[in-house]
């Protein structure tokens, strides 16, 4: 992952349902990228137990947890969904304006959005994907770094900005920032992985 992997210039939504060659895509300003082969078993587990903690957190509370795959559409200005050129899939997202969940997946930039971290997609995830996330209007994203033990956090301080990163050790427990009825426990996380 990391570069775009189609050749023509520039492709749509329209084009990406279109797509049927079993492999997982994002779109981001047109550009093609082809995922990683499936998660590894570590990556899931992660994504899961983070996933089911902000699901217990949000129990009779307004926002929605959703785990990949899903489709988030993050359309600019004016651009109905064929003519969007940005999907993408991250591990774990939350969104709290129901409005945004539609039956093809998420339209409009979740609220916190986690990417779990694997060695084919870092880079991808740190440069492209935060940057994305940040035009976007994400209000909190985190990257966990599973093998490392630390997460990187970007907090929105204006729209359309991130704050600079904020370095947490997987241990104890860490907050979410935008939503303080989640407190996500890494041992938790990760304890199912040391026993895997």
């Amino acid at each position: 992952m990391g570069q775009a992997q189609r050749k023509e210039e520039r492709y749509t939504y329209a084009d990406y349902c279109r797509w049927d060659d079993g492999q997982r895509w994002e779109l981001i300003d047109g550009e093609a990228y082809l995922m990683a082969p499936a998660p590894t078993a570590f990556h899931q587990i992660v994504a899961f137990q983070i996933g089911h903690q902000v699901e217990t957190a949000l129990k009779d509370k307004p926002c929605t947890v959703l785990l990949a795959p899903i489709d988030v559409r993050l359309p600019k200005a004016g651009e109905h969904d064929d003519t969007a050129d940005t999907v993408v899939q991250p591990d774990v997202l939350v969104v709290c304006d129901a409005a945004k969940i539609d039956p093809r997946g998420v339209k409009g930039a979740p609220d916190w959005i986690v990417e779990v971290l694997s060695p084919a997609t870092a880079s991808y995830d740190h440069l492209t994907k935060r940057a994305l996330y940040e035009r976007a209007g994400v209000r909190e994203f985190w990257l966990v770094h599973p093998v490392d033990r630390i997460a990187t956090i970007y907090r929105q301080i204006a729209p359309q900005l991130f704050g600079p990163a904020e370095f947490v050790e997987l241990t104890g427990q860490t907050p979410v920032g935008i939503l303080p009825d989640i407190i996500i426990d890494w041992a938790r996380v990760v304890g199912p992985v040391d026993q895997a």
